[in-house]
């Protein structure tokens, strides 16, 4: 997981994905902003979803998506367009987060829209709609509070059917939960341990139960910082203190992370990934804020990627 509003250039973006292929890393998820959320003005951001497109077209294995897509951004219609573009491009190798959106200063900026989180769900949940709907086979037509859509049968359709995974985006609170047990195929939340994971997961069946569903996947979106010893996780801790504008011991930034944060030896990170699935997280989306060093992005592929014996 890439935080590409943070200065992630084109040509870190095509070493980051010949990374994740050459070292078996099953997918490479981008965050979808147009403005540092660290604050630096100064860094760039390509967009989201062109991103994707042009990644899709010179990957091959590697699965590609959004964590998460707001819904203030994009008509929904545009949305789905662009996804089944992408997922044609990339035969079949695109997933898709979707949330609220939650920057304000990025709204502000760019002048988008953002209204209160109530009336954004309330978008979101109708945006879930016409997104599976204009994927589906046959006319749709819609007609809500924010979006109308008549008689659309929209081709080409994406490559995996029925559709390209629905991701929601959310904090595990009462109605995501709801709308993703109604309407996606995955919950992912973000900076959470174990034992809170373990209680969305039980909030999610509860959800899912409640749509006459059978549970959907949770995922975990959270911080990731590793080295093969103590020596080579305080070197990455000391650039990445570096890199937010922290001075100070690489000993005292580490200690001062959150303990949501996957940080540690991997051996460590072992443990902590096994008390993860034990708490009924399917997968975990690593935050790798550091996204030019290319030997993270490999020591992931060799110890949890596709071609782990582990």
């Amino acid at each position: 997981m890439i935080e590409g509003q943070e200065d992630v250039t084109w040509e870190d973006w095509v070493a980051l994905a010949r990374a994740c292929e050459e070292h078996g890393v099953e997918s490479l998820f981008r965050s979808d902003h147009y403005l540092s959320v660290e604050g630096r003005g100064e860094r760039g951001s390509l967009d989201a979803w062109a991103t994707l497109a042009a990644l899709a077209g010179i990957t091959s294995t590697v699965r590609l998506g959004t964590l998460v897509s707001p819904a203030t951004f994009r008509h929904p219609s545009e949305l789905a367009k662009v996804v089944a573009t992408v997922d044609q491009v990339s035969g079949g190798r695109i997933e898709v987060g979707m949330g609220t959106g939650w920057s304000e200063p990025e709204h502000e900026a760019f002048g988008f829209p953002f209204p209160p989180l109530g009336e954004r769900m309330a978008v979101l949940e109708e945006q879930l709609q016409v997104v599976s709907g204009q994927w589906a086979g046959g006319p749709f037509s819609f007609e809500g509070r924010h979006y109308t859509i008549k008689d659309l049968d929209a081709h080409p359709k994406p490559v995996q059917r029925p559709r390209p995974p629905l991701i929601m985006g959310g904090s595990g609170g009462p109605r995501s939960l709801r709308l993703a047990a109604r309407w996606c195929d995955e919950y992912n939340t973000v900076y959470k341990t174990a034992a809170e994971c373990a209680e969305v997961r039980r909030n999610l069946d509860e959800a899912c139960r409640r749509e006459g569903r059978d549970p959907i996947p949770l995922s975990l979106m959270t911080g990731w910082l590793a080295g093969e010893d103590r020596a080579e996780l305080l070197d990455r801790a000391g650039r990445l203190a570096e890199w937010r504008g922290q001075g100070g011991k690489a000993e005292d930034f580490l200690r001062e992370l959150p303990g949501s944060w996957l940080a540690g030896t991997l051996e460590e990170l072992d443990g902590r990934l096994v008390e993860l699935a034990d708490a009924g997280v399917e997968r975990v989306m690593l935050q790798h804020l550091l996204h030019r060093d290319l030997d993270a992005v490999e020591e992931i592929g060799r110890r949890w990627g596709l071609a782990s014996t582990r």
